[in-house]
């Protein structure tokens, strides 16, 4: 016979409500994605789609991450400022840093 072992779920019925958002807290974070590390390489290559976008007004797709985890966003590209390090894209503001990867359509 099989024992249907829930592990700390079957316990959440004997908790404080406290006591359940703290742990519903620690399993959402165990899920947390950890921003990686780009190397010169590819912050080349997202550089260079990023001025054929521009300059030929193509549609890019862009991935970022944000709030540990991967987002795309997909449109026109209407800026790029280099000083404050950001990207306009759809009326949003990306940071340069935030950026992991540059696809034209």
């Amino acid at each position: 016979m099989s024992v249907n072992d829930r592990g700390t779920i079957k316990w959440t019925a004997m908790m404080l409500p406290e006591h359940i958002e703290l742990l519903k807290k620690m399993w959402a974070e165990q899920e947390f994605k950890e921003k990686p590390m780009l190397s010169e390489y590819q912050m080349e290559e997202i550089n260079l789609q990023l001025q054929l976008a521009l300059a030929n007004d193509l549609t890019i797709e862009l991935e970022y991450f944000q709030d540990h985890d991967y987002r795309k966003v997909k449109g026109k590209l209407l800026g790029v400022d280099v000083l404050n390090r950001f990207v306009k894209i759809n009326q949003e503001y990306l940071p340069l840093d935030h950026l992991t990867g540059a696809w034209i359509d």
